[in-house]
């Protein structure tokens, strides 16, 4: 099935011209310079870069957890200025209560959200929650507590706790990073198959993922945000053009080659640089 284009759509969000200083001392320097993308309706949007870049910074800035020293970031045509429900964040370290089973984690954000959010009764969460950890393949693990579970399992309660509230757009950083090879290959194909990749793109769900990992921004995404360091930048945005849906085929097509070698010809330097300097 050929990707419907991306073009279709309007924007989502808009990073404009975002600037940040963690010390207003002259002498330190900026963690983001100049930052300037968009993130269209439905893409999946990566940030990729060396050690140092800004990318957990700028997508802190993009939830409303930090403020930006100059500059904005649109959703929807209007300034964001704090946490919304309408942007859920998904964080590396799973951020599961280890005290709730899976059902309890899942449920929270219905349970103790927005009150705009909630559903109308416990009978109506309870639905919400099992389709959700369905969803995720978690039907039969609902009473099972985090450290009864592996950590793709971990992984997918997260998922479902992010999805079950449906924000407008979701705000992963490194996710899947915590997990060893091949789970991580499974959750790339799960984390998909959740989003809807073979849905148009006014039918999905906005993301912005954070990555270290060229292979994994390669296989996910419809477009790479290439960062370069020192200060954080925009150094270029590619359009991964592999059709969707993306398959464990899709790894050995040339093209994904070639998209990996170009990422990693725009970053080499820096990585190497990032693993001798502070």
């Amino acid at each position: 099935m050929a990707q419907p284009s991306v073009y279709k759509t309007g924007s989502k969000l808009a990073v404009r011209s975002v600037h940040t200083r963690f010390d207003a001392s002259s002498a330190v320097p900026s963690v983001l310079d100049n930052i300037d993308f968009e993130v269209r309706q439905g893409e999946f949007l990566a940030l990729l870069g060396p050690s140092g870049c800004g990318k957990s910074t700028l997508l802190s800035i993009i939830a409303g957890l930090t403020t930006a020293t100059s500059g904005e970031i649109l959703m929807d045509g209007q300034r964001i200025t704090g946490p919304s429900p309408r942007r859920g964040l998904l964080f590396q370290d799973y951020a599961l209560f280890p005290w709730k089973s899976v059902k309890g984690n899942v449920e929270f954000g219905l349970k103790y959200g927005p009150r705009e959010n909630r559903p109308a009764s416990p009978s109506e969460r309870d639905a919400i929650v099992e389709r959700y950890i369905q969803l995720v393949g978690l039907y039969g693990s609902e009473k099972k507590y985090p450290q009864q579970l592996s950590g793709g399992m971990r992984q997918r309660t997260a998922l479902a706790r992010l999805w079950v509230t449906d924000p407008d757009v979701l705000l992963m950083d490194e996710p899947l990073s915590a997990l060893d090879a091949q789970t991580r290959l499974v959750m790339q194909d799960e984390l998909l198959r959740i989003w809807g990749q073979e849905r148009d793109f006014a039918d999905r769900k906005t993301i912005v993922y954070v990555t270290h990992s060229i292979d994994e921004a390669v296989f996910l995404a419809d477009r790479v945000v290439v960062m370069g360091t020192k200060p954080g930048r925009v150094r270029e945005v590619l359009d991964i053009d592999l059709p969707r849906p993306r398959r464990d085929e899709s790894r050995f097509d040339p093209r994904f080659d070639e998209l990996q070698a170009a990422i990693w010809d725009l970053i080499r330097d820096e990585a190497y640089q990032a693993t001798i300097s502070s």
